[in-house]
């Protein structure tokens, strides 16, 4: 969602990088979406800010209310068009997204702020096209998720950081994301606060990249969100 120079660029029109977290995330962030929306009582406005392959913004638009998937890269772009969305193209960095001042009720944020370079200014233009009292749904990896706590500790690089866009270095795994930031749980409440957000929930979700033996204690330590694999907040704009 930010351009940051044309390494960047290329790393993420490459075929080869993921745009899409898998069923569970879009799962995930359908159940945050509906959980916002029936508290509504007129029909919404919902961006998805790095909407990727769609999949999960497809999900949200069956809710019946309007939605608009945006994202930097044209070839997520070319794929979300399969789901027949409203799609528009823009990025969080100069000169913003394509939306007006408090026009979007609810703002889809999913794990896309690991991604960014600038996350101050990210957050300013989310915060801009969110209308008083609009809420926004934001996902990301936990940086303290508790196995991370084990592999720091041995001097492992924890799971989900990663030091260069050519490859994996000092950790499991071999897919390279591009994850710039990392936030533990305080980390992303207090940067949101200074955002001008209020924080209403924050809560833990499971990765997919636990293997299949220690999945039952990864789900258990959900109700840990400092601890948790992924972190899940919901804030709003006063």
């Amino acid at each position: 969602m930010t351009t940051g120079g044309g390494a960047l660029q290329r790393f993420y029109e490459d075929p080869n990088v993921p745009l899409s977290s898998g069923t569970g995330r879009a799962r995930r962030q359908l159940r945050m979406v509906e959980a916002v929306l029936a508290e509504a009582d007129r029909t919404q406005v919902i961006v998805d800010v790095g909407c990727g392959d769609g999949a999960a913004t497809g999900l949200v638009r069956r809710l019946g209310h309007t939605v608009v998937g945006v994202d930097w890269s044209m070839m997520a772009l070319r794929n979300a068009r399969r789901h027949d969305l409203l799609l528009i193209r823009g990025g969080l960095d100069a000169p913003g997204l394509p939306l007006a001042d408090g026009s979007v009720d609810l703002v889809i944020f999913s794990e896309v702020i690991e991604h960014l370079v600038d996350t101050d200014a990210a957050i300013d233009e989310l915060h801009r096209v969110l209308r008083p009292g609009g809420r926004l749904l934001l996902s990301t990896p936990n940086l303290a998720a508790w196995y991370n706590r084990g592999l720091l500790a041995l001097g492992i690089q924890p799971i989900f950081s990663e030091v260069s866009m050519r490859g994996i270095y000092g950790r499991p795994g071999r897919q390279v994301a591009g994850h710039l930031r990392m936030f533990t749980k305080r980390a992303l409440t207090e940067f949101l606060t200074a955002g001008g957000f209020v924080c209403e929930r924050v809560d833990g979700a499971p990765s997919h990249v636990v293997p299949g033996v220690l999945r039952p204690l990864d789900l258990l330590l959900c109700r840990w969100p400092s601890a948790a694999s992924i972190l899940l907040v919901q804030a709003r704009r006063p």
